[in-house]
């Protein structure tokens, strides 16, 4: 099939969290990134054609997805969810680059006319859950050749379950968390064997402010 390349980016602490506790926004953690460390961030987004986070991250997070530590051009968001349970009020609903929300068949009729009147566009693919080999062959067909995905841990697994993670981009938050239910970078059922597990090669590193940051390359 016809895909974008994909770019996993995350925020990761020293042990693999993505949040304080279960239900708590990643921004409490980004607060310790500093403004050089968010422009790199930025500098990815500013790079791809579109942007993907689950319907949870948010509504936890509100992220409003663009790029404003650098200058470049905002990408599509793009927001797979399979009841088009977003806020209305969410900071993707904003004009400043153009939404898509990617649901189901079982997405509640007056959800979907919501959301298109706020401006987004709907894609429906699948019956009960989002099928993302479907909606990266729709992302593809509209133009989208990169895409950078910023989670949470259940879109992360998604991607990493079909095999369509080319690249891996993690910032290394200097703490720990601990908890054995918090968020890691990669959620789900997980591979249970080493034959399935998916492979990277280290293609680099660099320091911003004492930040590490590791780039990977799918082998």
């Amino acid at each position: 099939m016809n895909r974008p390349h994909v770019i996993v980016v995350s925020e990761v602490t020293l042990d693999g969290k993505l949040t304080l506790y279960r239900g708590a926004s990643s921004k409490e953690l980004m607060s310790l990134m500093t403004r050089d460390v968010y422009a790199y961030l930025h500098s990815i987004r500013a790079q791809v054609d579109a942007i993907m986070v689950g319907c949870e991250t948010v509504r936890t997070d509100d992220p409003s997805l663009t790029v404003r530590y650098v200058q470049g051009k905002n990408p599509i968001r793009v927001i797979p969810c399979s009841t088009a349970n977003v806020p209305y009020n969410a900071s993707i609903f904003s004009k400043d680059a153009p939404t898509i929300i990617a649901t189901t068949k079982r997405a509640p009729e007056e959800r979907v006319k919501r959301i298109k009147e706020l401006g987004a566009e709907v894609i429906f693919a699948g019956e009960e859950l989002v099928d993302f080999p479907y909606l990266l062959s729709e992302l593809w067909n509209r133009g989208i050749r990169k895409l950078m995905v910023e989670g949470g841990a259940s879109i992360n697994w998604e991607f990493a379950r079909l095999g369509f993670i080319d690249e891996l981009r993690i910032i290394h938050l200097p703490v720990i968390v601990g908890g054995e239910n918090v968020p890691t970078l990669v959620g789900g059922e997980g591979f249970k064997s080493l034959k399935k597990l998916l492979r990277f090669e280290f293609q680099g590193h660099k320091v911003i402010d004492g930040f590490l940051i590791t780039e990977w390359k799918r082998v």
